[in-house]
């Protein structure tokens, strides 16, 4: 199940990103280290790409939390 913010496993080795990192929102982090790398890590200059990272993050925590919340309302009614 992959999406246009999802990279794939080669582009994830080739890049260097720890496993902890390689989420749904994987493919919007490279670009955002390969920013942070050339800009030597100056917080200003790579505002775009961290909000879009940042706002991947928090809609994958929301569908997250959507799905455990239904999840747990199917439960109720088994039981």
């Amino acid at each position: 199940m992959t999406s246009s913010t999802t990279a794939s496993q080669t582009e994830l080795k080739a890049n260097r990103v720890p496993l902890g990192w390689r989420d749904q929102c994987s493919a919007l982090l490279i670009p955002l280290n390969v920013c942070r790398t050339q800009k030597n890590f100056m917080p200003w200059e790579c505002e775009h790409e961290k909000h879009t990272y940042e706002k991947c993050q928090y809609d994958d925590y929301l569908r997250r939390m959507k799905l455990a919340s239904k999840l747990k309302a199917e439960q109720v009614e088994d039981a």
